[in-house]
């Protein structure tokens, strides 16, 4: 549908290793913010002393930040995440799939890892949402169509 912009009908689902194998529902999004996303660096550049400029290409992991409600099913799955992580000194790998319906796009995130998470989150009048980053290896979009 071309000129509709909404995010609320995004379907984000996860699997965690050893954590999440059979995967969950993304869910409790902060009520501005669902993810961002960094932009991709493709190459990198040099200009010799001579003003030639050479490039080439490089590998660079997607980092993605999900802001997340207190009160949501995924804090608590993310603080477990986390706290596992931290108490075992491990690492637990995930993969997720991303779906737009509205805009028919679909995202497939492989290998990534949680590199930060927030301990707690913060209280102001009300508590706040909690932000998760997960470091992808890669993020491939496609065609999506229900």
């Amino acid at each position: 549908m071309s000129g509709i912009i909404t995010s609320a009908d995004v379907v984000a689902t996860m699997t965690v290793t050893n954590l999440y194998p059979s995967g969950f529902q993304l869910q409790g999004f902060s009520a501005d913010n669902i993810f961002d996303a960094n932009s991709l660096e493709l190459a990198e550049t040099v200009i010799g002393v001579d003003g030639k400029l050479s490039a080439g290409a490089i590998m660079a992991a997607v980092d993605q930040t999900w802001h997340i409600m207190p009160d949501s099913p995924t804090y608590t799955k993310f603080q477990t995440w986390s706290t596992t992580s931290r108490t075992s000194i491990a690492v637990f790998r995930c993969n997720a799939t991303i779906i737009f319906p509205t805009h028919g796009k679909k995202y497939t995130c492989t290998n990534g890892v949680l590199v930060n998470c927030q301990v707690m989150a913060g209280a102001g009048k009300t508590v706040q949402p909690i932000t998760a980053l997960i470091r992808w290896e890669t993020v491939i979009p496609s065609e999506y169509s229900a």
